[in-house]
């Protein structure tokens, strides 16, 4: 569903640690709301809890919460690391966006 390069999850576990979450029984919570440049912009966070329709992934030793909604337009979707003097941060390489805005942080379908 998600998957995780090897930069993101090295920069995941460090942030969560530095947050104080353990990378192996916490999750990094992946979702999209409304709004943005494009319409559609993502949302990154750390949670140790899991709701009822949210979905678990694993890839990378990377344990990865999608709320229901989301799914449907993160399927597909690579979580990459761009670090860096140029660096944008984490970056979503998703397959279902027809149209990015030029700082990779919204979408539209």
């Amino acid at each position: 569903m998600i998957q995780v390069s090897e930069t993101a999850k090295q920069k995941v576990i460090a942030l969560m640690t530095e947050d104080g979450y353990d990378a192996t029984t916490d999750y990094v919570r992946v979702g999209v709301k409304s709004g943005g440049c494009s319409g559609l912009s993502y949302e990154l966070d750390f949670d140790n809890k899991m709701g009822e329709t949210d979905k678990v992934f694993e890839d990378n030793d990377v344990r990865i919460i999608v709320d229901k909604k989301s799914f449907l337009y993160l399927v597909g979707t690579v979580l990459e690391y761009s670090g860096g003097l140029n660096g944008k941060g984490f970056v979503f390489n998703n397959p279902n966006a027809q149209r990015t805005c030029g700082c990779g942080e919204s979408f539209s379908l």
